[in-house]
């Protein structure tokens, strides 16, 4: 029996994107037969996951020393599985390592300079790596640009579609008025999610409204909210903060078409969840994007207001002229992704690295 140590404790905020990634892989794994392989979860909460999964995985108890050297995990593993490379928890005893990268954003964001403490601490898991693991082909590209890889095994393994379950909604009711059809976008309010962009299109667009979900309260949400006052939005342009997944499928299903400009995106879960529900998704054409949404979707190759209002515009005339095909198209496109299937392919990474 060889033993898998997960680096999981980012499950404990299920709403972003490394918690919502930790807690689906570990779903998904719970859905196979694991033969001779013990997988440990560290966790925060130990009785919350056992009642979900039982005895599916071992459960080492999540503490915040642990990111100390000296008080790290001293229990040997055949495999340490660091599932994203901005985790500061590592392994006492270094036997196998496996580094999952979601991207490298923090080169561009932070600082080019290779000696700053954050490039550092990513090279040092680089450098103890017996394979890497990334979410995308641009995540890998991205890597490949700033650092010096080591000779090790590589695998692209894309994510999976966070809705595997389609929840009730005839009795929601939204707290703005869906007076008029509505564009809609989900994410944390970061400058690189770029919802500035879709806000200035709106100047442009009296037909249509705007809703965008996420955490606004940070400085980007502010400017954003700034803008929509000063140019007289309130009405078309709503911001509803963060919400739960029974809304966030009500919106998903109800869009006229999902909108998401990101300038930096690993990867991109809301697009697909998108194309579960059969809706047209407009995206940036940048970083990983159009790996995610295939030859169906529609770009968008800058972000100036009046060029985005018309890519949208003839995106949705051409989507919905074709309606029923096109619904199709999406709804497929999003079956590629399955995180049963993509937990069977980091078993598979598992299974390699410890022959």
């Amino acid at each position: 029996m060889k033993s898998v140590f997960l680096e999981t404790h980012n499950l404990k905020n299920k709403a972003t994107g490394l918690g919502t990634f930790n807690y689906e892989l570990i779903k998904g794994l719970s859905q196979l037969e694991l033969i001779d392989l013990e997988l440990t979860l560290n966790v925060k909460n130990k009785k919350t996951l056992k009642s979900e999964f039982g005895d599916k995985f071992k459960y080492h108890k999540y503490n915040n020393l642990s990111r100390h050297y000296i008080f790290r995990n001293r229990k040997k593993y055949d495999l340490w599985h660091s599932v994203n490379q901005n985790t500061k928890v590592e392994p006492f005893y270094l036997n196998k390592y496996l580094l999952t990268v979601h991207d490298v954003n923090f080169v561009e964001e932070i600082s080019l300079d290779l000696k700053h403490k954050v490039n550092l601490l990513f090279i040092e898991k680089l450098n103890k790596s017996t394979a890497i693991t990334y979410i995308s082909e641009f995540a890998k590209q991205q890597t490949h640009k700033y650092f010096d890889v080591p000779k090790v095994p590589e695998y692209v393994i894309y994510n999976g579609n966070p809705i595997s379950t389609i929840l009730d909604i005839s009795n929601f009711n939204p707290k703005i008025t869906l007076e008029k059809p509505f564009l809609y976008s989900i994410g944390d309010f970061l400058e690189r999610k770029n919802f500035l962009s879709l806000v200035k299109m709106m100047v442009h667009i009296n037909e249509f409204n705007l809703i965008i979900s996420g955490n606004k309260n940070k400085p980007y949400g502010k400017t954003i909210e700034k803008f929509i006052i000063d140019n007289n939005l309130q009405n078309r342009v709503f911001l509803t903060g963060k919400i739960d997944e029974t809304s966030k499928q009500f919106y998903l299903s109800k869009c006229l078409a999902f909108v998401f400009p990101s300038i930096r995106e690993g990867f991109g879960l809301p697009p697909i969840e998108a194309m579960f529900f059969g809706k047209p998704v407009f995206l940036s054409n940048k970083t990983s994007l159009p790996e995610i949404g295939g030859e169906n979707a529609y770009y968008w190759d800058n972000f100036d207001s009046e060029y985005m209002k018309i890519v949208l515009i003839n995106g949705l005339n051409h989507f919905y002229s074709n309606q029923q095909v096109m619904e199709k198209l999406m709804k497929k496109r999003a079956t590629d992704f399955d995180w049963k299937i993509t937990a069977m392919e980091y078993i598979k990474v598992y299974n390699d690295l410890l022959k």
